[in-house]
């Protein structure tokens, strides 16, 4: 079953715009939630919500950023309850995986949505090649304020597809997928694969939560944010989260993707020339 129009919350940022890719393939009338949209959505900002909403099937939960941030479980699951007040039939909510805050995300969401579908996923293979760490793969050193932990990197490109099919077909309502990729890699193992197909070495390095966080403002990130994904690092990457898990086998029906072949497609795309 297609859905007549889904809503994209966070509809042009890093899964969101796969997600609303994935869905126009499918046939699915998709509207972008975002500042810039028409009409214009912000979290912090219940009167924008209702004009989003309005004759909206599905919505996909997206909360920027990051739900484990202050006042992000509140916001995302008062907007659930609105959508589902409004009729909204299916609900995907993208999630962290070894996150406090988010599991309480998730708990409040789900009070406001008995169906809803959760993606509790691990560190996203994209960050490297598009959001807060690809200047650092460009220039050589990855450094962040945690060891050298292993990951098990989860490829955007399956989290999108199972966001798309949990809002269009059935058998996903109420489920949980824990969405990694199929082994686990050091930063510096990472490193090692997208220096190999950059053209030049990348290290890893670990860094004082203060030195991260005034890097990353010089790099024009905002004070909060930079603290805030300090804080969110060293809480979700100590170890906890080096398992692999089965959950995008059980979303897709096939193994999820490996990050050398992530690594392959970046570096073909010029994501680090």
């Amino acid at each position: 079953m297609t859905h007549e129009r889904i809503l994209v919350t966070g509809g042009t940022g890093m899964t969101g715009r796969r997600v609303s890719h994935r869905l126009a393939e499918r046939g699915v009338d998709v509207r972008v939630g975002s500042r810039s949209g028409a009409p214009p959505f912000e979290w912090h900002d219940p009167a924008t919500w209702d004009a989003v909403l309005d004759g909206v099937d599905g919505v996909y939960l997206c909360f920027h950023p990051d739900l484990a941030f202050p006042g992000a479980a509140e916001a995302v699951s008062a907007f659930a309850a609105r959508a589902a007040g409004r009729g909204a039939t299916r609900m995907v909510l993208l999630s962290g995986r070894g996150e406090e805050g988010a599991r309480r995300a998730e708990e409040a969401v789900r009070a406001a949505f008995a169906d809803l579908t959760v993606l509790r996923c691990a560190m996203f293979a994209q960050n490297f090649s598009e959001y807060i760490l690809v200047d650092a793969v460009r220039a050589g050193t990855v450094a962040l304020p945690v060891p050298d932990v292993p990951e098990p990197f989860v490829d955007l490109a399956d989290v999108a597809e199972a966001a798309a099919r949990a809002l269009t077909e059935d058998g996903h309502a109420g489920r949980l997928y824990e969405m990694t990729g199929p082994r686990s890699l050091t930063f510096a193992e990472a490193g090692a694969l997208m220096g190999e197909a950059a053209g030049h070495p990348v290290s890893y390095l670990t860094v004082t939560p203060a030195d991260f966080v005034a890097e990353s403002v010089r790099a024009g990130m905002p004070a909060e944010v930079a603290e805030g994904l300090t804080e969110l690092f060293t809480e979700i990457l100590d170890g906890r989260n080096a398992e692999p898990t089965d959950g995008v086998e059980r979303a897709l029906g096939r193994p999820a993707g490996d990050f050398a072949d992530y690594v392959a497609r970046a570096a073909s795309e010029g994501a680090w020339s």
